[in-house]
């Protein structure tokens, strides 16, 4: 299964509307000091979101089918971009009374969520650009 999205630039700005899967659109944008409006998440922030979000839905998951009551659950994850390696603290929440074997097993589940599993093993990219300038108009007559 391949998953897509194609981001296109707004003109005069740092903003780009992102399209995930031909559906779901998104805005992001740069902060002040770097030049943008500071309007919308910056595109590595989104990292960071994608992970907390995956966390926490992977969770839920998990405990809707063993039937499991979490209660709130939050994923805090605070990004070091600037690391290297880069680094992630991840702070997970329920609210609900646990075992102490839920909670292991929960903590077992939140480390196999995609989104940590594809940062994890490491990406191999191969790009491409393409030259495609405006159609020149030849005026008739």
């Amino acid at each position: 299964m391949s998953l897509t999205a194609t981001s296109r630039a707004i003109p005069g700005t740092l903003r780009n509307e992102i399209v995930v899967n031909g559906k779901h659109r998104l805005i992001t944008d740069e902060p002040e000091a770097a030049g943008g409006g500071d309007r919308a998440a910056a595109p590595h922030e989104l990292l960071v979101a994608a992970l907390a979000g995956c966390v926490s839905t992977t969770l839920v998951m998990y405990a809707n089918r063993k039937g499991w009551d979490l209660g709130e659950v939050t994923v805090h994850a605070d990004y070091d971009h600037k690391a290297t390696p880069r680094r992630v603290e991840l702070a997970i929440e329920v609210t609900a009374d646990l075992a102490p074997e839920q909670l292991e097993r929960l903590e077992q589940i939140a480390a196999a969520c995609p989104v940590r599993r594809s940062l994890e093993a490491g990406f191999a990219f191969h790009e491409q650009l393409v030259h495609a300038p405006s159609a020149e108009v030849i005026p008739a007559g």
